[in-house]
């Protein structure tokens, strides 16, 4: 697995939050250069949050490409929508939902999925499996999940180590439901771990 190195980006990763984010815990090109996302291609953000992430992926995508954005947060989904309409972002979909049940997507329609410091909210043992087989459902083959997560240690902020979860934590999860370890993208207080259905295909 590859490996970059960002440590420490941003010394008070809450300053410039508009809610619940990760998005300025790393350097977002860092996280953006690995999704490799492009023009016309579809995003799910999972747990999406004020939205950072899905606003960044909606200007990359384009008029010929769309973002879906799910938060079980009404207030959250009404601020993203708001703050899309005031950049004139025109391809966001942002639904109130609870990302553990189904999902309001067509099958086989995303291209990248993102859950970005979502998993260790939940006990992942008792959710796996309905969100694991969504998603499958709904990326496209030989699309990609990445999911960024808090290193498995000590820090100043975020949740307590004991509910942190590891890379192998989460491969030993998803890989149950027919995913195939991609990269690892070190973030410096987080990292990112990508996923293919199917084996994986050389960068």
């Amino acid at each position: 697995m590859k490996n970059n190195h960002n440590h420490g980006y941003d010394q008070n990763p809450c300053k410039r939050r508009r809610g619940p984010s990760s998005f300025w815990m790393h350097d977002p090109e860092i996280v953006f250069n690995d999704l490799k996302l492009k023009e016309g291609d579809s995003f799910l953000d999972l747990g999406c949050g004020p939205g950072d992430y899905a606003l960044e992926a909606s200007r990359i995508v384009g008029s010929c490409g769309a973002v879906y954005a799910l938060d079980k947060g009404q207030y959250l989904v009404d601020r993203l929508i708001e703050e899309a309409d005031a950049q004139g972002l025109k391809n966001i979909k942002a639904m109130v939902c609870d990302i553990t049940g189904l999902l309001p997507i067509e099958d086989g329609c995303i291209d990248v999925c993102l859950l970005s410091t979502v998993l260790h909210i939940f006990h992942l043992h008792e959710i796996e499996e309905p969100l694991f087989s969504e998603i499958r459902r709904v990326v496209k083959p030989h699309g990609r999940v990445s999911i960024i997560e808090c290193k498995k240690e000590e820090q100043i902020f975020g949740p307590p180590k004991h509910m942190r979860l590891s890379p192998g934590d989460i491969e030993d999860s998803i890989q149950k439901y027919g995913f195939e370890t991609l990269r690892f993208t070190d973030l410096g207080y987080n990292y990112m771990i990508q996923f293919s259905i199917g084996p994986s295909k050389p960068n």
